[in-house]
Formats: structure tokens, sequence, C-alpha cells
């Protein structure tokens, strides 16, 4: 239900107060009254009221210290200001203004006349308050979406952390498969769902036994059936998460080969995504130019030479010839 907007008036003279009362009674606004410009003062700061109706000519503090004073403090200072006074010479419609009031009404003033300026400054005060809900909105959305994006970067230390033999891996490959995605020509919004997607494509080995993850020889038949899940259990955790599945196409699909002898699915050629043909360069190049306990990275020269083999076998063509034109590896 819809908070009826709150009008506060203030003005010295019971008769003006009684005249405005009687004019807005019927309408749907909840009104508050103050003597004084002191007084409205503190009955502003404590109902925040949708506007407020001000005399000018009071004693101690005129319309116009009141307005000043509304429009200095923070708590208050968008609060809608209408001038209602008898003044009705240039010089103290301009001061109105100067302090800062929003419309300014004279005395004795055409009671559909005040109707139509305080229904006007409402409306826009209304959607002031639209905008800014908004924005605020906007806001929130921003912030939560940079706690996922920390929440996605911690998983990837974790997943690091527990390979000590890839240590470094995933911001490596991260970082270059960005480079190769941007010289594609992508877009900003696919780009940083890529940019998950890397950062989380090893997250399904969290399901593989360490004895089999970390094994120093040559897995078997039996333990590459096992390894060969972890796509699967990747896809399976990240697309209950809504936020995720733009993203689910390289932790799910990264191991798919051109030529359709890739896992989980047997993907071919234009069937495996785009996001997935490019990081399966980047991953490749990064595992064979890295050391391991078992042998020493390969040259620069002899990953090239690979991975121009394996064009039309395991990597797109197409995206074999950006990665060799861009040197994103070394850029």
């Amino acid at each position: 239900m819809n908070k009826q907007p709150q009008i506060l008036i203030i003005d010295d003279e019971p008769v003006a107060r009684a005249s405005l009362e009687g004019l807005l009674f019927n309408q749907p606004y909840e009104l508050h009254f103050a003597e004084s410009g002191p007084e409205g003062l503190a009955i502003a700061a404590a109902i925040r009221p949708d506007i407020i109706l001000l005399d000018v000519m009071m004693p101690n503090m005129n319309g116009f210290e009141v307005c000043t004073l509304i429009r200095t403090n923070p708590f208050l200072g968008e609060i809608p200001v209408l001038l209602i006074t008898a003044l009705d010479d240039r010089e103290s419609r301009i001061a109105g203004l100067k302090a800062g009031a929003d419309d300014y009404i004279s005395k004795p003033f055409d009671s559909l006349e005040l109707l139509a300026r305080l229904q006007g400054v409402l409306r826009l005060n209304r959607y002031r308050h639209i905008v800014e809900q908004r924005n605020e909105l906007t806001q929130l959305h921003e912030e939560l979406l940079f706690s996922y994006d920390k929440t996605i970067e911690g998983w990837s230390q974790a997943l690091d952390l527990r390979d000590k033999e890839t240590e470094g891996h995933t911001l490596r490959v991260t970082e270059i498969t960005v480079k190769l995605a941007q010289a594609a020509g992508l877009d900003e919004d696919t780009i940083k769902h890529i940019w998950r997607g890397a950062l989380l494509h090893d997250v399904g080995k969290l399901g593989i036994p360490d004895s089999i993850l970390h094994k120093p020889s040559a897995l078997n038949e039996a333990e590459w059936v096992i390894m060969k899940n972890h796509p699967t259990y990747a896809y399976k955790w990240l697309s209950s998460i809504e936020f995720l599945r733009p993203a689910l196409d390289i932790p799910y699909c990264h191991h798919e080969k051109w030529d359709g002898s890739g896992y989980p699915r047997g993907l071919k050629g234009d069937e495996i995504p785009l996001a997935a043909r490019i990081f399966a360069i980047v991953d490749v190049w990064d595992a064979l130019a890295s050391d391991r306990p078992y042998r020493q990275g390969l040259s620069e020269s002899e990953v090239e030479n690979y991975i121009l083999d394996q064009s039309g076998k395991h990597f797109d063509p197409d995206i074999v010839e950006l990665w060799r034109n861009t040197k994103v590896v070394n850029s």
C-alpha cells in the first residue's frame, strides 16, 4: 500500500494554517503544521515530508532563512519547498528562488492554482524518487556482482592451492584468454562471462580424488574415466547458479576438440561454444609451456608448432590463426 504524501505547512498565522488545512483536508495528503521557522525545521527533521509549504513573512526567522537552512542541511536538502507569501514583487521572487525554493505562489492564492502547483511539485518529486531508487538498485546490483566476482577469484585461488603443480595456471590462462577474446572482437559482457568461466575452468576437479588428481604417473583407463567427469561436475554445480550460467561454456566444454574426439560430450566444430574454443588453445599453451615435476616446459617454438599441428584436430583453425597473429601470449 502506497503511503500518502506528507505535507508540512509552516506559517505563523492561524488563519492561514486553517485555510490551507481546509483546502487540503479532502486531498490524499497527510498534513503537519508548524507555527515558526525553528519549529518547522524540527518537524521536517523528524518526519522528512514530501513537500514543505512555507510562509515568507514570519517573525524572528523568515521563510527565506528557513528555506536556506533546509537547502544547506544534507538530511533535508532535497525536500521540495513551495513558498507562499503576500510579497509579489520581482525581488522577493528572486530572493525565494536563490534561497532554494522550488516554486512560489502569492497570497491571496487561487485554490485551484495552489493544488495544481502542489501536485506538479509532488509529481516531480515522485519521479525523482523513482530515479533514485533505480540508481540505488543499479549500485546494489554492481556491488553484488563485485562480491560474486571476488568469490569466484577466491574459488580459483583455492583450486590452484590444491594443485601445487599448476599453481598460477588459472590466473595466467584467464588473462591470456581475455586478451584473445578481445582480439576476436567480442563485446564486454561476453568477455566478462569468459573471464568468470576461465577462472572456474577446473572447478569440477574438486570432485576428483587426490589419488587421481595428484598421481605422479600416467592415469590408467579407469582413472581416466573418473578424471573425464570433472567438466560434468562443473556443469552440475554451476548450472543451478543463474549468475554463472553464461560462464558455463568454458568449465563444461574446454576439453572438447574440433574433430569431435574430446569430452565430455564429443562436440565437434562449431558445436563447441566459441569461449571454449578460445580457451582450449590458451589452456594447452600454458600446460605445455609450464614446468612439471616429471618434465621441463616446452620452448615457445615447440608449443607453437604443436598448436599449429593440432589446427583442425584439437583446435578451431580460425582461433589458431587468431592466436598466431595476435601473439597474445607475449603481449
